[in-house]
């Protein structure tokens, strides 16, 4: 297999029959060693990061398929941290590039220092959608509808269907959660076209890419994964 790119959290691989293989790491974003999933840089290593997230990721995207909603995923080995996966083009170009698309549900992280004159933290947002590109240097500046299309990165009735898939999925996320007595406040996905242009969930649901609280603290990656799953 062939090594085609090297993320902060997952090394990507081609395969012979043309899918892909996602090697999960135990690297976390960051700052000052405190776990933030809106951070841009890797600022912690939590062991056994990389299998709980593969984990989590399997069971919430069988979960999503069962709903009807198409992925990536094709398999998973839990004891080498590795997915296997469909070709799946991203938005905007090729690995590293494109946009991540977040669901509030509530108002919390940078939402809050951008907006903090208009919104208080934990104000419900009702599954407010949020576009941002994958622009590190840039800190991953939130991006319009309009831009996405004048930009040639996505046209208006894709960026719909990807915003409907968005309030779909955070849905049954929230609901998820919900059934254990927590709560899901946002979550990021990142989006994908398959050969036949059909738009579909890609990349991970891991405990790094969302904040959920339960009485009031919020669950770090490892007790997301526990919270679900067990140990």
């Amino acid at each position: 297999m062939k090594h085609v790119y090297e993320g902060k959290t997952k090394s990507v691989y081609e395969l012979p029959d043309g899918n892909y293989l996602l090697k999960f790491k135990d690297d976390a974003t960051g700052t000052d060693g405190v776990f933030d999933p809106g951070s841009n840089t890797v600022s912690l290593s939590i062991a056994g990061l990389g299998q709980g997230g593969l984990r989590l990721t399997e069971h919430f995207f069988k979960i999503i398929e069962d709903a009807g909603i198409h992925t990536h995923f094709v398999s998973a080995d839990i004891p080498n941290a590795t997915m296997t996966v469909k070709p799946a083009m991203s938005f905007g170009g090729g690995f590293g590039k494109g946009f991540e698309v977040i669901c509030r549900l509530r108002a919390t992280g940078s939402f809050v220092k951008r907006y903090g004159t208009y919104v208080t933290d934990g104000q419900d947002l009702n599954g407010f959608v949020e576009v941002t590109l994958k622009d590190d240097a840039r800190e991953d500046p939130p991006i319009t509808k309009d831009a996405l299309e004048i930009l040639g990165i996505m046209a208006p009735e894709e960026y719909e269907t990807l915003k409907a898939l968005t309030r779909r999925i955070a849905g049954i996320m929230k609901d998820e959660f919900a059934k254990k007595g927590a709560e899901l406040y946002d979550i990021k996905f990142e989006f994908g076209k398959l050969a036949n242009g059909e738009i579909v969930l890609i990349d991970e649901i891991s405990g790094g890419n969302m904040r959920v609280y339960n009485n009031g603290m919020i669950l770090h990656p490892m007790e997301i994964v526990e919270f679900i799953l067990g140990k």
